[in-house]
Order: C-alpha cells, then sequence, then structure tokens
C-alpha cells in the first residue's frame, strides 16, 4: 500500500491511498487545477483514480472536489448529513421580501410570454419560408385549398419556446457523476480497499476519520479532531501508517493574530488538536504499531514544524519501544514523498 499527502493545513487537504489494485483520493481540498499538478509532481495518475473519499464539508476539503470529480467522472463517498450540507454550501439560499418575490413572479411570466411570441413568429415566417419554396406544382390557385407542406403533423409550436439544455454541471454546481453513501461506524469497501469510517469531534455536519485496509497492511488518517475520544483511540490501534492531527502550538495560538472568537474555536472539543495533545495520545495511548506517524494540518500562523516534531519526539523518547517510529511532518505548499509499506 501506499500513502502520498498531496497537501494538509488550513489552505487544503488531500491524500492519495492506493493497493496494488484501487487507487482513492481522500479529501479535494485544493483546486481541481492544483490537485492534478501535486499529483504529477509525484507520479500520481489522476485518471487511475476509483474514487474520492470525503471526511467532511469545511473548503479546505472540498474545494476541488465538484470540478475534480467531473473531470474524472469518479464516484464521490459521504456520509448523507456530509453531502446535503456540502450541497447547502454550494447552493446557498438566498431570501427576499414579500413585494420583490412578486415582482420576481411578473418578470417571470412576462419573460416567458416574449419568449412564446418569438418563438411563434418565428415558426410562422418558418412555414412561410417552406410555402415560398414550393415548386409550381405543389402549388394551388384556388385560394381555399389547403397546403401540402412538409411539415410534421405532431410538431408544436410551443416547442420552439424549449431552449437548448444546460449541462447538468453548468446548471447545478453541486452536480456530481455518482454519490455513494456511508455511516461512520459501518466498514464498506472500494475495489479491494476496505474502509472503516470513525466518528471524529469536529464542527461540521458528520465528520469522520477513516482506517484504509489492503493485504493486512493499515492506513488511518485522524485530522480535524477537538480532542480525542475513546472511539478514535480504539480506531488507531494496530495502524502501520498514521496521519495524525498536530495543528497549533497553544502559546502561538494564544498570542497570535486570529479573532478570539476563532481562537475559542480552535481550543474547543470541536476544534484542532494541538501539539501538547497529540503529544499525549502518542505518550499515554499509541501502541507503538505504525512504522511512520505523519504530522499534519499544521498552522502557518499559530505553528512551527520543529515544535510539531520535538512535541512528537518527546513524547515517544518517554517509551523506548517506540523509538523506531518515524516521524514525518505534512506540508501545505508541497506534496509529501509516497510512502509505500
Amino acid at each position: 500500500m501506499r500513502m502520498t499527502v498531496l497537501a494538509s493545513g488550513s489552505k487544503g487537504n488531500s491524500t492519495v491511498i492506493s493497493s496494488s489494485r484501487t487507487r482513492i483520493l481522500v479529501d479535494a481540498g485544493l483546486s481541481c487545477r492544483e490537485l492534478l499538478r501535486r499529483m504529477a509532481l509525484v507520479e500520481e495518475d489522476p485518471n487511475t483514480l476509483d474514487a474520492i473519499l470525503i471526511t467532511h464539508e469545511h473548503i479546505d476539503h472540498v474545494a476541488g472536489l465538484a470540478v475534480l470529480a467531473r473531470r474524472l467522472n469518479i464516484p464521490v463517498y459521504f456520509t448523507e448529513p456530509t453531502h446535503r450540507a456540502w450541497v447547502r454550501m454550494l447552493t446557498p439560499r438566498t431570501t427576499m421580501t414579500y413585494a420583490k418575490w412578486l415582482d420576481h413572479v411578473q418578470q417571470e411570466k412576462e419573460a416567458r410570454a416574449n419568449a412564446n411570441a418569438a418563438a411563434q413568429a418565428q415558426a410562422i415566417a418558418n412555414i412561410s419560408a417552406e410555402a415560398a419554396a414550393l415548386s409550381p406544382e405543389q402549388r394551388s390557385d384556388d385560394p381555399n385549398a389547403s397546403l401540402e407542406l412538409p411539415i410534421d403533423p405532431d410538431a408544436d409550436l410551443e416547442a420552439a419556446c424549449d431552449s437548448a439544455p444546460i449541462p447538468k454541471e453548468k446548471s447545478d454546481p453541486a452536480h456530481l457523476p455518482v454519490v455513494e453513501y456511508f455511516h461512520a461506524g459501518t466498514n464498506f469497501s472500494i475495489g479491494d480497499l476496505e474502509i472503516s469510517p470513525f466518528t471524529i469531534p469536529h464542527d461540521a455536519a458528520d465528520p469522520c476519520g477513516f482506517v484504509v485496509q489492503a493485504d493486512g497492511i493499515r492506513m488511518a488518517l485522524a485530522t480535524d479532531l477537538g480532542y480525542m475520544p475513546p472511539n478514535v483511540k480504539a480506531a488507531l490501534k494496530r495502524i502501520d501508517l498514521l496521519l495524525l492531527e498536530s495543528n497549533h502550538d497553544l502559546e502561538m495560538l494564544r498570542d497570535g493574530p486570529y479573532p478570539w472568537s476563532v481562537k475559542q474555536r480552535v481550543l474547543s472539543r470541536v476544534g484542532h488538536l494541538s501539539n501538547d495533545a497529540t503529544a499525549d495520545f502518542l505518550q499515554k495511548d499509541y501502541d507503538g504499531s505504525a512504522a511512520y506517524i505523519i504530522l499534519g494540518h499544521l498552522s502557518e500562523s499559530n505553528n512551527a514544524p520543529e515544535l510539531a516534531r520535538l512535541a512528537a519526539e518527546q513524547a515517544l523518547s518517554a517509551h523506548p519501544t517506540l523509538l523506531g517510529n518515524r516521524i514525518l511532518l505534512a506540508e501545505q505548499s508541497t506534496p509529501l514523498t509516497p510512502i509505500s509499506i
């Protein structure tokens, strides 16, 4: 199996996970163009992707989703609440006063009437042109004779009012080739990849992390967590490669540029894991099974890579048997070198 982190951070998240037969993209938080560019950099062929899997609907996880899925014509897997939240985000409802609504209805009626009149006029003009084009044998001097014109007897003048159909993706920004639903806590498969979604504490509709398994190898993604609840700790057992959040340094966040309301959100139980919280998990609950631990979703404003690495290494140093774990840092601006196990 192989994991390639294309991007990780508040500006966009996306990871390719593949077995020998199946390849999926977890989240599409960059533009379609940028995702394709980064895949090319690490020699991941986008045309071999079998599906896109979404953790939650925040923009840094879905920014390029619709365009990429339509371009590659591949299914997208959501939980149903996440899909609904994503659709609402792309098609926001507008409100208006009753007077404006009446005016809007009247304008629509007038537009339809004008379209009908123009279509009928065009249809009559077409009939006149066809009559003028008849041969002398087809014409009659009898003013009461009926014209035998090559007109479809079932034709309806109103049919001319129908404009060319608008492609679905143009009229509906949330259009996807195929949508598949899964439920947190219930395993499902894509090709030979067995996927175990687990609920994570975050301020989204129905956020999930994933354990992806094939050929006896288990890889996990656990970012965007406000804290480490028991179900997440249990899900991260016997993992061979772990992408784990280490979002912020507490002092940098408190002294940083964010408004206090944003700081409260990040620090809350539905926010993001600090370096200290990640280190606490690694010291007390981590079983040491992973060959690699990738620290991800590092804040560019409220963290420093060396601080995240130091906190994790110190946590592992308390258990000499865990020192074989290799700590890597996922970046926002460049993809991580693919890791194969």
